[in-house]
């Protein structure tokens, strides 16, 4: 029988943060069932109790349901009301110590890789290539980048700016991108909590800088990014990968992996998992969270496509629900131009002080021209209207990149329509490796199969980006493809 409703939410709704009212109730219900005050099977009150409660619009509950409810964090009956998923883990038990930030981690010693990473070129025309998700530059309105760079050029002279500034970047630009990420992303954070990179890969090699010694261990997926796994041994990491499955990273054996040794990092691609697609799912995230905890490892969080879901809400960035666990890494570079290398660290104000301070010693500082004219982007709202349009346009690729997938090779390959990303993750019936041959010899660029993997029963496939080739360089790359997996 249903209970009455006895628990008020912890976190006040304020009409006068920027963050939306219904994101607001969204987090105030996550982070009540990950410290435990909402266990699973917990009845909520209908929306409109829950409105009068808070005092806001029922369509701001009915919101916040709908998107918890999507996510999977909530669960719903014509019958029964809505209550907290059964199949999350339970937090109310004892605490946990946190992990707290490290400031002044440095290096033992400078460790060459034996054999540096080689990933199959991704270069060449559109219509002889199929890249990893990379967004099509052309979209982006060439008169209005031009005018941004105009205004940051005209500013900086009317301000002295064109000498060294701040190691950790524009200010306009950390001020911009901490305002983004609370307003649509719900991280609780401040300008001085962002550090701007060149790209997120120069952002993971200064966080693995940071945090990493030599012989520390780093978990990784058994399908992954391969130039994080290259930067981490660079380093002197041993890598150790677990399983993954439909629902993200197999959390079990990471709980495994703890128990066995001490795990200083893992990495992870949480929202669109690099190279598979899968959105890890609210009950593996609140134990990630618990193990990162109890044992005392850092999260390391590429979100580096979150602008780009087609279907429901996106999910919330683990480092929204535990931002002291979370070194949480993004990029402008799929929403804007991958050529400006704009990426940014978001951690502990001490942990970006160790980040500053290694910029300082490899780069001096970012390129404060480029900064300034993205964080104008943002400001006037260019970026907001382009983000709008490519996500229409990469929407249409995306039914019929994979229609036509489907057209041409049957029940040759399997893939899962992902809701969000510019790529499929393809799986193939054939022989891979000769498939990977005979596309090569054609002239099809791509990235291999066994790039993706750290561990030899991975499940291999290839990585298929739709979002850069128009219609006729999709026919024709895809024609490639069908004529290598058809063979002889």
């Amino acid at each position: 029988m249903r209970q009455p409703w006895q628990v008020i939410l912890s976190e006040r709704i304020d009409p006068s943060r920027p963050m939306p009212l219904y994101m607001q109730v969204s987090q105030a219900i996550i982070r009540d069932v990950e410290s435990g005050r909402l266990a699973p099977g917990t009845y909520l009150p209908s929306s409109r109790e829950l409105a009068g409660i808070l005092g806001v619009n029922r369509k701001t509950v009915v919101f916040a349901y709908e998107d918890l409810i999507a996510q999977g964090w909530l669960t719903t009956s014509a019958t029964r009301g809505t209550i907290v998923a059964h199949n999350l883990p339970d937090g109310s038990g004892p605490g946990v110590a946190r992990l707290e930030p490290q400031a002044g981690l440095g290096m033992a010693g400078y460790v060459i890789p034996a054999e540096p990473a080689r990933r199959l070129a991704t270069i060449g025309t559109a219509s002889n290539r199929i890249d990893e998700g990379s967004p099509d530059g052309r979209l982006f309105p060439a008169d209005v980048l031009i005018r941004a760079f105009r205004v940051a050029t005209r500013e900086a002279a009317r301000r002295d700016g064109f000498g060294y500034r701040d190691s950790r970047g524009s200010e306009r630009l950390r001020r911009s991108i901490a305002e983004m990420l609370r307003t649509q992303r719900g991280l609780p954070v401040r300008e001085d909590n962002v550090l701007i990179t060149r790209g997120s890969q120069n952002g993971l090699f200064l966080t693995a800088l940071a945090l990493i010694r030599p012989g520390d261990l780093v978990v990784v997926e058994g399908l992954t990014y391969e130039p994080a796994v290259a930067a981490f041994k660079a380093l002197g990491a041993r890598v150790v990968a677990v399983g993954i499955d439909e629902d993200g990273i197999d959390v079990d054996e990471v709980a495994t992996v703890c128990l066995r040794e001490q795990v200083r990092a893992i990495f992870l691609t949480p929202h669109h998992q690099f190279p598979t697609t899968v959105s890890l799912r609210p009950d593996r995230r609140m134990r990630l969270v618990e193990l990162s905890r109890r044992h005392r490892f850092a999260i390391i969080e590429d979100d580096y496509d979150h602008e780009f879901h087609f279907r429901s809400q996106p999910l919330l960035p683990i480092a929204a629900i535990a931002p002291e666990q979370v070194i949480y890494l993004g990029s402008l570079s799929k929403l804007m131009l991958p050529t400006l290398r704009i990426g940014y660290v978001v951690a502990p104000e001490s942990m970006v002080d160790v980040l500053a301070h290694y910029v300082s010693l490899t780069d001096g500082m970012g390129n404060t021209l480029n900064e300034n004219a993205a964080a104008i982007l943002i400001e006037n709202g260019e970026l907001r209207r382009h983000a709008r349009k490519a996500r229409k346009v990469y929407a249409e690729r995306r039914e019929a990149f994979a229609a036509e997938l489907a057209r041409q090779l049957g029940d040759r390959i399997s893939f899962r329509m992902p809701d969000g990303g510019l790529a499929l993750w393809v799986r193939f019936r054939g022989d891979l490796d000769k498939i990977e041959d005979r596309a090569s010899a054609a002239g099809l660029k791509f990235a291999g199969s066994r790039s993706y993997t750290t561990r030899s029963d991975a499940a291999r496939g290839l990585r298929l980006g739709f979002a850069s080739l128009n219609s006729e360089e999709a026919l024709a790359a895809i024609a490639l493809l069908t004529e290598a997996v058809r063979g002889d």
